[in-house]
């Protein structure tokens, strides 16, 4: 097939997708919602402030949420720290605003606003602004009186900083203070409620080579690791029970493979995984004896390291009181806590953008499927990212619903060193 013309071009992206949506579907065996009834128990991880993990731009989010290791740019902050130091721009901006639940009400949604500014060849911060508007509740007595109306958000504040460890190499660490006001310290369930607090940091790596080889074709590699939002739990009353918060394991690569002076491809792939513990099996008579797994009440450390070995796998109870755990089941579950997304980008003289992508997660921890599709043009300083998600498996939050990006990139008043692959 020759690469010659934007119509080959275009059709070779379409086939990419499809190649690349069915193989990110073989990477986790999945079962029918019969089977799933029959022969898998049902253990999704819950965490407070899922909001974190929303992915806030539409240029992963038409990557399958891939994003990791992506090339740096304003949204660098939530998805990998490291990657600022490698940012192209001196000064970068992005605003993004995705309607959420729009099927079913029209008010609400997630806003989010982001910047890096690199200092110098070598360095690099950013911030942003997450907000998650919940729309508008009435909250109500047991006669189904009116108490008030309130309208629930949450909201994160980020500032990262990353620094280059070699000419391909950078780590970054971010802060972030975490906020959500679901009931306006409105009487719950005869509690005062109060707006859940915590703070949290992320640590991450990126390795990129931006001079390497693939098919015979000039590339660039990247590799991308972060793990987000480790912190203290947060609770919503002083008598509750204090719940994680997302605490994430992300890994990813990127490779981009120039076609010619005008057109390249770039492939893209993200696992992730909840450093939380998974939730015990506990037994039948008693309801607060542990049968398989590990108690879930520890702390955000030892949590973090639990969620590698915790799962409970299949318990199956017998009438006389006993019970088995079924052969291979914890591993396999072990397995299944992790979720894959990923995406082609096809881009025209850096002007032009075309992308799709797929996310998988196991129908015992979520259920979550879904294709991406989305797009991007660049005039001047301005790009415009949009993205569309269509739900394959469960009705999606963001299923339908057009989200889109505005980026601000402004040129480098500063040098770049040249890789010269040292």
């Amino acid at each position: 097939m020759r690469l010659n013309n934007n119509f080959s071009l275009l059709r070779c992206f379409a086939l990419a997708g499809v190649f690349l949506t069915s193989g990110l579907t073989g990477l986790q065996a999945q079962l029918t919602p019969g089977e799933v009834s029959q022969q898998v128990q049902l253990n999704t991880i819950t965490t407070a402030v899922p909001f974190l993990m929303i992915g806030p731009d539409s240029r992963s989010g038409a990557l399958g949420d891939a994003g990791v290791a992506l090339s740096a740019d304003a949204n660098s902050l939530h998805w990998n720290p490291a990657k600022m130091a490698f940012s192209e721009n001196e000064v970068e901006f992005s605003l993004s605003y995705a309607p959420w639940l729009r099927a079913l009400v029209d008010d609400m949604n997630l806003a989010y606003l982001s910047g890096v500014k690199r200092l110098n060849d070598r360095q690099a911060w950013g911030a942003a602004l997450r907000y998650f508007s919940l729309g508008n509740i009435t909250f109500t007595d047991e006669t189904g009186t009116t108490i008030r109306d309130f309208q629930p958000a949450e909201f994160s504040l980020d500032v990262g900083y990353s620094q280059k460890l070699s000419k391909r190499f950078s780590g970054g660490i971010a802060g972030r203070f975490i906020n959500s006001n679901l009931t306006g310290g409105t009487n719950v369930l005869g509690a005062n409620s109060k707006p859940g607090r915590s703070v949290a940091v992320d640590i991450s790596a990126f390795y990129t080579n931006p001079k390497t080889k693939f098919a015979g074709r000039d590339a660039a590699f990247n590799w991308g690791l972060n793990i987000s939002n480790i912190g203290a739990k947060m609770s919503y009353s002083e008598s509750a029970d204090r719940d994680f918060i997302p605490t994430n394991l992300k890994l990813g690569s990127a490779l981009t493979m120039k076609l010619d002076d005008y057109n390249s491809l770039t492939f893209t792939a993200d696992a992730n995984k909840l450093l939380v513990p998974t939730t015990p099996i506990y037994d039948q008579e008693s309801g607060v004896n542990i049968v398989s797994g590990y108690d879930s009440n520890v702390g955000v450390a030892s949590g973090m390291i639990q969620s590698f070995y915790d799962a409970p796998g299949i318990v199956n109870f017998n009438q006389d009181g006993t019970y088995t755990i079924e052969d291979g089941s914890v591993f396999r579950e072990e397995l299944r806590e992790w979720n894959v997304g990923g995406g082609i980008e096809y881009l025209y003289n850096d002007v032009f953008a075309f992308r799709t992508g797929f996310f998988n997660e196991h129908y015992s921890k979520g259920a979550r499927q879904f294709i991406t599709l989305g797009a991007g043009i660049k005039y001047t300083v301005f790009t415009v990212d949009l993205s569309y998600l269509i739900s394959t498996r469960q009705q999606n939050p963001l299923a339908n619903t057009l989200r889109f990006t505005l980026r601000l990139q402004f040129s480098d008043l500063v040098s770049v060193s040249d890789d010269s692959g040292e």
